[in-house]
């Protein structure tokens, strides 16, 4: 009798542990929208806002809006000042706190073309105003370098790839996460692109794994001259 109980209490604490749920096996969703309003020649707004979940639509993640003012110095070269707002679940299948950040940051973007592929560089600065557990207030500074490089298929259809590295200059471990991915765009006419891919979160101790789904819009506000 004595043997049957333990086999059966090994066994339901077997089921357990292969049932429990971790964000690390789970297949993510993350819906964006991404937009550029040119105007003048020189200033353009950007805007963003994106939602993402663990899971494909489910189990809260994080969401994040952006606002910045961009200059173009010339057709390859832009800067881009904004502040961000983000919210954040701290823990996946369980309850937590969330976390609530102010962002300030500035970006250099650099363009060239590669024959008929596009490439697009991104050297971003952040400051960090993050509060989580109701009493802990942090000051943090990052550094981010996207690189993001694209190929045309035809007039409507574009494929891209890309490699974003990020790190914590507050940390003796600077290395935060690295975003590697891939996907498709799709042109639905001058002002609108839908957006496709799949992509993993690399971080110290476990990769992660996320279906982007996103709309790209385009507007011209400045004046056109004949």
């Amino acid at each position: 009798m004595r043997k049957i109980i333990i086999v059966l209490c090994l066994s339901f604490m077997t089921y357990n542990v292969q049932a429990q749920k971790l964000a690390k096996d789970q297949l993510g969703g993350w819906y964006m929208y991404n937009g550029s309003h040119k105007l003048s020649k020189k200033y353009s707004l950007k805007t963003m806002a994106h939602f993402r979940y663990f899971e494909p639509a489910s189990e809260f993640q994080q969401e994040i809006y952006r606002l910045g003012l961009n200059y173009a110095f010339n057709p390859k070269t832009n800067i881009t000042l904004g502040i961000s707002y983000a919210t954040e679940d701290l823990a996946y299948d369980t309850f937590s706190s969330n976390l609530y950040e102010y962002r300030f940051y500035e970006d250099l973007n650099l363009s060239s073309k590669w024959g008929a592929f596009k490439a697009r560089h991104r050297f971003r600065f952040e400051q960090r105003f993050i509060h989580k557990n109701v009493v802990i207030d942090q000051f943090q500074n990052w550094i981010r370098y996207d690189l993001n490089v694209s190929y045309p298929l035809s007039k409507t259809w574009s494929v891209y790839a890309f490699n974003e590295i990020f790190l914590n200059l507050n940390r003796s471990k600077r290395f935060v996460q690295n975003w590697t991915g891939a996907g498709f765009i799709y042109k639905l006419n001058s002002n609108i692109k839908l957006k496709a891919g799949y992509f993993q979160i690399k971080l110290p101790s476990k990769v992660l794994k996320r279906l982007q789904f996103g709309i790209i819009l385009n507007t011209h506000f400045s004046k056109k001259t004949n």
